[in-house]
């Protein structure tokens, strides 16, 4: 198995960027039941509006108070991604059968990465986006893994941990103790009653697209911090993966995205280290596992939050 606490480290590493592009998922498709393909998109756009901000602003600078600034450029970047996708895409077919916005998003999801490989293949002096750009590094966040006993703790990994901890606190705080939390809560039982009540609908769902945008954001600096790189293929599979993690900890449920993510890293990490598995297989795994979960527990680790709008 080797170093099994290494491996837990790397696991947990992995595990909150999961975890971190997962949570906008669930809070997307606990207000419209919708399940947003195009995500990793919006969390390879939020990693690519990082790196612009750096070569606009800060070009050859890697001092700790870029990254600030850095996390602003990718949340913007982000975040209006989703709303314009919200209001151009997936609202005139909110009423229509599900399968629609479902083959939209696909259809998104594709049309963002082209944009972005063709977009920033035409600056000039900006690296060619049809290959892996390498990403800055940041003073104190990058730089030598730190020792703790037997375990290596890369410096990337303690920013992607740390920035899930404090969005998940955060998010906990929005949903359940703020004004418009609490309207996203009426808005995921009952829309229709939620209208009748006063309650903006349309607001609460761009809210909910802009919240689970910014998280991608930040999820997008960590994986280029983490690899030192970035490129336009980066959302497929990290949204697969978080979709996975989702899916694990209970679709809908913000607790069960956090969970679903930080074992499905965990599991990986494993994996890796058994001798007929191995790295090359891990995502064969992951997807496996997730295929045993919906086969003995549908409902997800901590449950499904689900609300019959029939």
């Amino acid at each position: 198995m080797g170093d099994i606490p290494q491996q837990l480290v790397n696991g947990l590493t992995n595990g909150s960027l999961y975890a971190l592009i997962a949570v906008g998922y669930t809070v997307v498709y606990g207000i419209v039941q919708l399940i947003n393909f195009a995500h990793g998109e919006v969390f390879m756009i939020g990693a690519f509006g990082a790196l612009s901000t750096y070569f606009l602003l800060f070009r050859g600078t890697t001092a700790l108070w870029v990254l600030p600034v850095m996390l602003l450029g990718a949340i913007a970047a982000s975040v209006l991604t989703a709303v314009v996708m919200e209001r151009v895409a997936y609202r005139p077919l909110r009423g229509a059968p599900r399968l629609a916005p479902l083959i939209t998003a696909i259809g998104i999801s594709i049309f963002l990465q082209e944009f972005v490989r063709l977009f920033y293949g035409t600056i000039p002096g900006f690296p060619n986006a049809r290959a892996k750009i390498p990403f800055p590094p940041i003073e104190h966040v990058t730089g030598a893994a730190i020792s703790l006993g037997p375990v290596q703790v890369q410096r990337p990994a303690l920013f992607t941990m740390g920035a899930l901890l404090v969005c998940a606190i955060f998010l906990y705080w929005f949903i359940n103790k703020t004004k418009q939390g609490r309207a996203m809560q009426a808005v995921s039982q009952d829309p229709d009653t939620a209208r009748l009540m006063g309650i903006n609908v349309d607001k609460v769902i761009v809210i909910a697209f802009a919240v689970g945008a910014a998280l991608a954001g930040i999820a997008g600096i960590a994986y280029g911090l983490q690899n030192n790189n970035i490129d336009f293929r980066m959302g497929f599979m990290a949204g697969l993966k978080a979709f996975t993690a989702a899916v694990l900890g209970g679709i809908g449920n913000v607790q069960g995205a956090v969970v679903g993510g930080l074992v499905l890293g965990v599991a990986e990490a494993l994996a890796s280290g058994i001798p007929f598995i191995g790295s090359t297989w891990k995502d064969v795994f992951a997807f496996s596992l997730l295929i045993l979960v919906l086969f003995f527990r549908p409902q997800g680790l901590l449950g499904a939050r689900v609300v019959d709008r029939a």
